[in-house]
C-alpha cells in the first residue's frame, strides 16, 4: 500500500488502565496474573483479539508446550504462573505434567534431543483454566479487540511515552487510556507503533522463520505408527525414508524432511506440525492471507498423502486446523540488551536475570525444508534471560515479552516456545506493578525486588550471580 489519506474522527475514550496487557498468549497471560498479584491496588487490563485466550496455545493448536526442564531434562526451571496453569490442566484432566513426560516418546513426535519433559495437553482446557486463572487474579478482559496505533508523548532522554492505545473492535474505534503497557502481542505491535526501532528476520536476508497450520487428525491406529517408529531408529524424524523417496518422486506437497507428529490425550488423535509455508511476513496482511491459502492447501493435501503412504493412517481424518496459521517470528523489538545466541551457548550468567531456560535452538529453514533442533548449534544445558531484554530501547513505560523481545534471530530461535513466553511475561507483570507502584519507568525498578516478588509467586531463577 502506497497512497496514502488522511483522516481525522473523535473517538470515545475508555476507562484508565494503570497496566494495560496486550495480548492474551502465553506471555500476555501469565503478564496479566503476575501483574494484578503484585500490584493489588492496579488495575489490570488485558485485550486480546480472539474470544478466547492463549493465542498459540489454542488459537494456533500448537503443542505440546515443549520442556520447561535443563537441557538433560534433570531440573525443572520454569515454574511460576506456567506451573500453576499445567498443574490446573493435569487436575482436570486437560494435560500431562512434563515430568512424566520422557525424551523419543509419541507425546514429542520422537525426538529426542531438547524435548525431554514436554507437556501434552487439550486447548479446550487450556483455554477455560487459562480465563479462569485470569479473572481470579482480579484481571479485566476486553476481548475481541485489536490494538491499531499508540499515542504518544515525549519522555525521558529522547524516548516516548505511551499514553493510549486505539483500539479496533464490533463497536468500532476507542482509546484506552494506559499508564503503563506490556506489549505481548507477539509481533511487538504496540513497540513498533510507538516508534522503537526493530529487527526483522536473519541478518543475511531478512528471512523468517516459516509459519505452520496446525490440525489434529483422528481415526490414527497409534500401536502401528509406534511399531514403525521403533522398527526405524535411523530415521531423524517419524517416517522419513518414506517422505524422502516421495520428495524424489515430487509426491510431497510440502518442503519437510518428515512428519512432524504429536500424540494428544486422546487415543488415535494426533497433532500435526508438518506443513511449512515459506517467506511470508506475519505483519503484512496481504502476506498472512496468502499464508492461510497455502497452508489450507497444504493441509488437505498432506492428509491424501497420508492415507496413502504412512502405516498406521489409513483410516484417519481431519478433527480441526487452528483458527490460524501459526507464526514462528516477526518482529524483535530492539530492548536495552540484545539477547545472543553466544548468551546461549557458554551459558552467560546476567546479574539482572528474570527467568532460566533449557529448549536448544529450533530455527526452521526459513528457506527450504531444514532445521529444527537436530539440526542447530549447541546450547547450555542452563541459560538465563535478562532483565533487560524486556524494555524497549526508545521507549519509557513499555515492557515486551513473548516472541517480540530483544534477540537475536538465532537467540529468538531458542526462547520463542511457550514455557519461555509465560516466564518473561511473568517477569513483565511483576515489573510493571512495581513500577506503577513507585511511580518509575519499568526500566528503573529495582531488579532485585522484581527477583524477590518473582520468587514470592514460585518462579525459579537460582542464584543470580552479582553485579
Amino acid at each position: 500500500m502506497t497512497e496514502t489519506h488522511a483522516y481525522q474522527r473523535n473517538i470515545p475514550m475508555a476507562r484508565g488502565a494503570d497496566i494495560v496487557v496486550v495480548g492474551g498468549g502465553p506471555a500476555g497471560i501469565a503478564a496479566a496474573i503476575a501483574a494484578a498479584r503484585t500490584g493489588a491496588d492496579a488495575r489490570v487490563l488485558l485485550i486480546e483479539r480472539y474470544g478466547f485466550l492463549g493465542g498459540n496455545l489454542t488459537a494456533g493448536l500448537v503443542g505440546p508446550c515443549m520442556t520447561s526442564y535443563s537441557l538433560d531434562g534433570k531440573e525443572q526451571l520454569i515454574r511460576g504462573v506456567f506451573e500453576e496453569f499445567i498443574n490446573r490442566m493435569v487436575e482436570a484432566g486437560g494435560a500431562l505434567h512434563p515430568s512424566g513426560v520422557p525424551a523419543n516418546t509419541a507425546y514429542n513426535s520422537f525426538i529426542d534431543y531438547g524435548h525431554d519433559k514436554v507437556a501434552p495437553f487439550d486447548p479446550e482446557c487450556a483455554k477455560i483454566t487459562a480465563l479462569r486463572m485470569v479473572r481470579e487474579a482480579g484481571v479485566d478482559l476486553l476481548l475481541h479487540t485489536l490494538v491499531v496505533d499508540a499515542l504518544t508523548q515525549p519522555g525521558k532522554e529522547g524516548r516516548r511515552r505511551v499514553t493510549g492505545l486505539v483500539c479496533a473492535s464490533k463497536s468500532g474505534l476507542h482509546l484506552q487510556p494506559a499508564g503503563l503497557v506490556i506489549d505481548c502481542s507477539a509481533d511487538g505491535d504496540v513497540a513498533a507503533l510507538a516508534g522503537n526501532e526493530i529487527m526483522l528476520g536473519r541478518d543475511q536476508d531478512g528471512l523468517m522463520q516459516p509459519m505452520t497450520l496446525f490440525f489434529r487428525v483422528q481415526g490414527i491406529d497409534d500401536a502401528r505408527v509406534e511399531e514403525y517408529v521403533r522398527a526405524h531408529p535411523e530415521e531423524l524424524r517419524p517416517f522419513g525414508a518414506i517422505v524422502a523417496k516421495a520428495r524424489e518422486e515430487g509426491r510431497f506437497p510440502v518442503p519437510r524432511k518428515g512428519v512432524g507428529m504429536y500424540r494428544t490425550l486422546q487415543s488415535g488423535v494426533w497433532r500435526i506440525n508438518t506443513g511449512r509455508v515459506l517467506k511470508r511476513n506475519g505483519t503484512d496482511v496481504n502476506d498472512l492471507t496468502a499464508a492461510e491459502i497455502e497452508g489450507r492447501e497444504q493441509t488437505f493435501a498432506l492428509l491424501d498423502f497420508f492415507r496413502n503412504e504412512l502405516p498406521g493412517f489409513e483410516n484417519c481424518s481431519l478433527l480441526d486446523t487452528a483458527v490460524q496459521i501459526g507464526v514462528r517470528e516477526t518482529r524483535r523489538v530492539v530492548g536495552d540488551y540484545i539477547l545472543t545466541l553466544g548468551d546461549l551457548q557458554n551459558g552467560r550468567r546476567f546479574p539482572d536475570v528474570i527467568a532460566l531456560c533449557g529448549y536448544p535452538v529450533d530455527i526452521h529453514d526459513p528457506n527450504g525444508a531444514g532445521g529444527g533442533t537436530g539440526e542447530a548449534p549447541p546450547t547450555a544445558n542452563v541459560y538465563e534471560i535478562p532483565y533487560r531484554v524486556l524494555t524497549p530501547r526508545d521507549l519509557d513505560n513499555v515492557m515486551v515479552a513473548g516472541r517480540a523481545v530483544s534477540a537475536t534471530h538465532e537467540a529468538l530461535g531458542a526462547i520463542r516456545v511457550m514455557p519461555p513466553c509465560f516466564a518473561m511475561g511473568e517477569a513483565a507483570g511483576v515489573a510493571s506493578a512495581l513500577a506503577q507502584r513507585a511511580g518509575q519507568a519499568p526500566r528503573d525498578v529495582d531488579v532485585a525486588a522484581v527477583q524477590a516478588q518473582l520468587k514470592v509467586q514460585g518462579a525459579y531463577i537460582g542464584d543470580p550471580v552479582a553485579g
